[in-house]
């Protein structure tokens, strides 16, 4: 998988979110950014977003995930933020 191709399941499959993705072959960092992280624990975040993937985590295609979520607002003051 191309880093193109796991942000446009991740587009597909949750709403109002913008995604940073890095990575080859079957390990990525996502960074996800979205509203609908707001007052989600870190580890109801990431299962979000895990559970965008289930398919391609199961069938092997994605293998290693790194997830880093913010909010809006989390995401302006994060030190993520400066190179992206």
């Amino acid at each position: 998988m191309q880093p193109s191709d796991v942000k446009s399941r991740l587009e597909e499959r949750i709403d109002g979110c913008e995604f940073h993705i890095q990575g080859e072959g079957c390990n990525f960092q996502v960074t996800a950014v979205g509203d609908v992280f707001d007052g989600m624990s870190k580890v109801k975040s990431q299962q979000l977003i895990y559970g965008a993937l289930s398919d391609e985590i199961a069938s092997g295609a994605l293998h290693a995930i790194t997830i880093k979520t913010f909010t809006p607002a989390q995401w302006q003051s994060a030190p993520e933020n400066t190179g992206l």
